[in-house]
């Protein structure tokens, strides 16, 4: 067996962060190079691991290695979205001759450990998990080929897979973290196996952290516990010690409930979304108490360097030109996906996210005809880019996407890409005048991709949800349109939210960009400054020892 010692962190922990703490998540954004995410819980996940290196703080990361990745977003022959999954080879990771054995569905499967050296891309140490060895069969070996696979079933051998077996790593490697932190409820397993080691409840919430990201119901997973028995989800317990521990009654078993019964503390992710945690769950009996840590993302990864000293030198001349040079590498990307020539004089609209329904990626064509009006206008003329990636299997998000590759066929200076991953997220959010946001307010716990693009000069325009309404000033650093009763009909937000956004663009922030240049970059560079430091992510890391893991 490998001894700890090669595995530990390159320096010594500072002070305030002496505490071991041990994340489990299932993805990670930590380089383009490494495909390992879907969407914002992998940025965050990515720009956390960033901070706790720069921090020196005592925390590990486990997670899985995908053989597939999520997949990659690709085009048909007519510009329609196409879903591949394609193997991916990392040279990089170092293969460890560690070998373990978890119980999935009754059968034994061997796991397998890859790790991520710090000093590859500035993070802590993190261990990538695979069942894709020859020992296993074939179904075994699937257990981590696809992020979030559409099979329920291969969706929970994941989560064992994780949980359970990130705990026996961490038992093998004798690194006793003092903290577990779950981050989102995918790794729950891992709370059965701390129970059969320390025998109570009581000295599970000791050591288990939680932070749930999503108010939706997708993201909040509720299983038929018998099922989730069958697939030895509760090893080494049996299905009456795991309703017990659990406090479930009926075959409902819902995972995010249960991990906030069996954690000492939980967080929201944002101050808007701890109202809806509390909202959604004050009436469960035996809950952990709910703090918020709104989400951040980490500046030295994903802050323009140039345009900051530009800023803080207040060479104003120099800050344009560098975010004109930004908009021609965009402009770039785009042409050679689509044929756009794009201009880097005409103000550029950026909506880029992933496509789930709540976001509503085409919500400013519910009025079409005035969209198309702002599209066309050529006093105050505007050019938009599109990007995204559904779940591969989500047709109605896939529905949406094609529907606005279709449009953009007919008009030059309305971009549709494929390939939303960290480096393409980095050179929108740089190239991006305005950074679209429009979720249906209450529905988006935090959402993260507002920061780093204002960290890029930037400006968000957003409905009020998430963490918008702890930064924006409308006017002054950014742009929020007024909220519309959540108890209106889905129609009624959606065209009013719309007309909204229009609105302020045609009459706020177009006249400004073109009229009012000065007071324009005013709201630039308010935008930049104001996003620092509390929506970067060393914020975070300190926010999570100071008031999680040393609660």
């Amino acid at each position: 067996m490998e001894q700890s010692d090669k595995y530990l962190h390159p320096y010594t922990a500072a002070p305030s962060y002496q505490k071991c703490v041990a994340y489990f998540c299932m993805e990670y954004a930590i380089a383009q190079s490494l495909k390992l995410y879907a969407g914002g819980l992998g940025f965050l996940a990515g720009s956390h691991m960033r901070s706790a290196y720069i921090l020196r703080q005592k925390v590990v990361g486990i997670g899985i290695l995908w053989k597939y990745g999520y997949y990659d977003q690709v085009r048909q022959s007519d510009q329609t979205m196409g879903v591949l999954f394609q193997e991916k080879i990392y040279t990089f990771l170092e293969k460890t001759s560690i070998r373990f054995e978890i119980t999935v569905n009754r059968a034994p499967v061997q796991v397998g450990v890859y790790y991520l050296p710090p000093l590859l891309f500035g993070t802590v140490p993190l261990f990538l998990l695979t069942t894709d060895l020859p020992e296993n069969d074939y179904l075994a070996q699937t257990i981590s080929h696809k992020l979030y696979d559409v099979d329920k079933n291969a969706r929970i051998a994941a989560s064992v897979l994780l949980g359970t077996g990130g705990f026996k790593l961490l038992e093998l490697l004798n690194l006793a973290p003092d903290v577990y932190h779950l981050n989102e409820a995918h790794g729950l397993p891992l709370v059965f196996s701390l129970y059969a080691k320390h025998g109570s409840v009581e000295e599970v919430r000791k050591r288990v952290v939680f932070t749930t990201h999503t108010p939706e119901e997708a993201g909040n997973e509720k299983t038929d516990i018998h099922l989730l028995h069958d697939m030895s989800f509760f090893s080494p317990l049996s299905l009456d010690q795991a309703r017990l521990i659990t406090k479930t009654e009926g075959d409902t078993f819902n995972h995010s409930l249960a991990a906030l019964r069996l954690a000492k503390i939980s967080n929201a992710v944002s101050r808007m979304h701890r109202e809806a945690v509390e909202k959604n769950w004050s009436a469960c009996e035996g809950t952990s108490p709910i703090i918020h840590i709104t989400n951040a993302q980490n500046y030295y990864y994903w802050a323009d360097k140039p345009l900051y000293d530009y800023l803080y030198s207040e060479d104003d001349e120099m800050l344009v030109a560098r975010k004109k040079e930004l908009k021609r590498q965009l402009f770039e990307e785009v042409a050679d996906q689509t044929g756009d020539m794009l201009h880097q004089d005409v103000f550029t609209i950026v909506w880029a996210r992933r496509f789930a329904g709540y976001k509503r990626a085409d919500l400013i064509l519910e009025d079409l005809s005035r969209f198309l009006q702002l599209l066309h206008d050529t006093t105050q003329p505007v050019q938009i880019i599109w990007a995204g990636k559904p779940y591969p299997m989500d047709y109605g998000g896939i529905s949406v996407f094609n529907k606005l590759a279709h449009l953009s066929t007919k008009h030059p200076n309305f971009s549709v890409l494929v390939g939303y991953e960290l480096k393409l997220s980095k050179l929108l959010k740089q190239g991006a005048d305005l950074w679209l946001n429009t979720p249906l307010v209450t529905h988006e716990a935090s959402g993260t991709s507002g920061m780093s693009a204002a960290m890029n000069g930037a400006v968000l325009l957003s409905t009020a949800d998430g963490w918008v309404p702890e930064f924006i000033q409308h006017g002054m650093n950014g742009f929020v349109v007024p909220p519309v009763a959540p108890t209106h009909p889905l129609h009624e937000q959606n065209m009013t939210d719309a007309r909204n956004i229009l609105h302020t663009l045609q009459h706020e922030i177009l006249p400004m960009y073109y009229t009012q240049r000065d007071k324009w970059l005013s709201v630039v560079k308010n935008s930049m400054r104001d996003v620092l430091p509390y929506f970067d992510s060393n914020r975070l890391a300190h926010d999570y020892y100071e008031k999680m893991y040393n609660a």
